[in-house]
């Protein structure tokens, strides 16, 4: 088994859509996040995985405009910019967290157009009301194709929605919206089987529309299935690249173990 050569640095990078340059991130003496050089391409799932404390939710805290890198460069679209959360959204950057893909009380409809809702009227009128109508309409639309037939409401709550469901619908709901690039922070966690299996089958329907997607992950079995590339991060550092049909479940628990058995020694 060889490890997948630097990509970044030997292919074109004219089609690149996020690409982080020796990226480090410390808070005071921490060093979190350890020169870190990595790519995504439209239509292509990257898996960043490693243990609790690897820097994998920094990472994804960097790219979304929470934390600033302590150095190094993060670029969308070719653009070296140090982002906000508001500019990432803006620019078609989503996240979807494990435990903040929809709010529970909230209907369907609302969880699906929060912060985006229709309104009724040109948009030079300062007050406008919401159209409500066509917003449940592109909702129901949205859970049939997502095959949550079970739903005959939109005024349901998204309580009522198992956790994969959730997970899926917040993915469309970002496709949906226009999004460019997916950050998915262990988005199956806590799923069944069959819940994990829907939220993987979205997650390459995301990619195969064109979306770039960042899957970050503990659990190797949950990555390997659907990423195009696989990135090792232990301790804040990238120690091997994959592609994702190089490698078994069983090959990246081997070389997870055998770095935590060196870092002991």
């Amino acid at each position: 088994m060889t490890t997948a050569a630097a990509t970044d640095e030997t292919s074109s990078t004219a089609d690149v859509l996020l690409a982080l340059r020796n990226v480090s991130k410390s808070f005071g003496s921490t060093r979190a996040v350890r020169n870190v050089s990595l790519t995504i391409r439209p239509g292509e799932v990257v898996g960043l995985i490693g243990d609790n404390g690897a820097g994998k939710s920094t990472i994804v805290k960097m790219v979304t405009g929470y934390f600033p890198p302590t150095s190094g460069s993060v670029t969308f679209k070719g653009r070296d910019t140090r982002l906000s959360p508001a500019a990432a959204r803006n620019l078609g950057i989503e996240a979807v967290y494990q435990d903040l893909a929809l709010i529970g009380g909230l209907s369907l409809w609302r969880n699906f157009f929060l912060g985006k809702e229709l309104k009724i009227g040109p948009g030079w009128l300062p007050m406008r009301p919401l159209d409500k109508g066509r917003m449940r309409r592109l909702t129901l639309r949205k859970l049939e194709d997502l095959g949550l037939t079970r739903i005959h409401s939109t005024n349901e709550t998204a309580s009522r929605l198992s956790g994969g469901e959730k997970q899926s619908l917040a993915i469309t709901r970002a496709v949906h919206f226009g999004a460019q690039l997916l950050l998915l922070d262990e988005p199956t966690a806590a799923l069944s089987v069959r819940e994990t299996v829907n939220v993987l089958d979205t997650i390459r329907q995301a990619a195969d529309r064109g979306l770039g997607v960042l899957y970050i992950d503990h659990n190797m079995a949950h990555v390997q299935p659907v990423a195009d590339r696989i990135i090792v991060l232990e301790h804040g550092s990238i120690v091997s690249e994959h592609k994702g049909s190089d490698v078994t479940v069983d090959d990246l628990a081997e070389m997870l173990s055998s770095v935590r058995r060196e870092r002991e020694i």
